[in-house]
């Protein structure tokens, strides 16, 4: 039978029906107390994502392939110009900060870029905005750090829907799992201190890959998200186009109710993992109190279920769509702490 991601055809229709199923429960807002009821709504949460974005990929048991393009090293680390192999027959362009240091295993994050021309380029430091030059300040602070190139952007002009995707956010989902694959198998990586950090486009494709992927310890979301009813008054136009989720529009309607996964679930369904979110008063691509409707509803299952309340950290600074620097000190502080 034919292989349709993760499962056969009939077992992920077989997904989908209980994800439909698990998501009237989910939209009915009973309260999730007991580790099995987590479960439940983290499984329905992920197939509903996968009913938007499309199956996710069956990930290689070997490591990507990385070629060095170019290196630079300063006094405190070696900036590498890279690609690495996704696995389904494309190679990724991406920045790879290493320490100079020697000495045992680093912590590492994967730092995702928003929407610019310039691509990885801008967390790198190599462009952009300086608020937003994340995987160079990082390294600085001696994380191993990788900048990739989402499609369509920077040096990778990929077509994620001539590979058979229906949705450029799987493509980047699958590439982004490649991309902690790659960081797992470097020698001087703790495959147990992996962090994901990103502003905009990335904010939230850090919150899609942690979803997917529980190497992920910990999240850093900067302007990321607000839920889908609070989205421009629920207008999800801006969510479902190629860049995106295209079935938001063709099958979904643009409608907020119908869509099969909502940000309160996939905060939910990342405890206890660590959480700092930079959702700023004045963002207007993200209703602040949209974010923090979310964040209610992670909290109540952080406490309720795993007993904790000290892994979500909220800021709120007086600003717009930006990432300032007093909240990346405290997004830095939160990631040492908790790596």
């Amino acid at each position: 039978m034919k292989q349709f991601g993760q499962y056969t055809r009939r077992e992920f229709a077989c997904v989908l029906l209980a994800a439909n199923e698990e998501n009237r429960t989910t939209k009915a807002k009973e309260p999730v107390t007991t580790k099995a009821e987590w479960q439940t709504l983290r499984r329905s949460t992920l197939a509903g994502m996968q009913e938007v974005m499309g199956p996710l990929p069956r990930s290689p048991a070997d490591p990507p392939e990385m070629k060095v393009v170019e290196e630079y090293a300063s006094e405190r680390w070696i900036r590498r110009r890279i690609t690495f192999s996704s696995g389904d027959g494309d190679a990724v362009p991406a920045w790879l900060f290493t320490p100079r240091s020697r000495n045992g295993r680093h912590r590492a994050a994967l730092c995702l870029h928003q929407t610019t021309a310039t691509g990885k380029a801008e967390p790198a430091g190599l462009g952009g905005k300086p608020n937003l030059h994340y995987a160079l300040e990082l390294a600085e602070r001696g994380f191993v750090t990788l900048a990739p190139d989402y499609p369509k952007f920077g040096d990778y002009q990929t077509n994620p829907y001539s590979m058979g995707y229906v949705s450029t956010t799987m493509k980047g989902v699958r590439n982004h799992r490649r991309a902690v694959d790659l960081l797992c198998s470097l020698p001087n990586v703790s495959p147990r201190r992996i962090a994901a950090i990103g502003h905009s486009l990335g904010g939230h494709n850090a919150l899609f890959l942690a979803a997917f992927d529980p190497r992920v310890q910990v999240v850093v979301t900067s302007c990321g998200f607000t839920s889908f009813a609070k989205y421009y008054g629920g207008d999800l136009a801006g969510w479902s186009h190629a860049g995106y989720m295209p079935r938001i529009a063709s099958v979904y309607g643009k409608d907020p109710a119908r869509v099969p996964f909502d940000f309160p679930a996939i905060l939910q369904s990342l405890a206890p993992r660590p959480l700092f979110i930079n959702a700023p008063l004045r963002d207007s691509n993200f209703d602040v109190s949209g974010v923090d409707d979310c964040v209610r509803a992670a909290q109540d299952v952080y406490r309720r279920v795993f007993r904790t309340s000290r892994r979500i950290q909220v800021e709120h600074p007086d600003c717009g769509h930006d990432f300032p620097p007093e909240i990346r000190t405290a997004a830095y502080d939160f990631m040492m702490r908790m790596l």
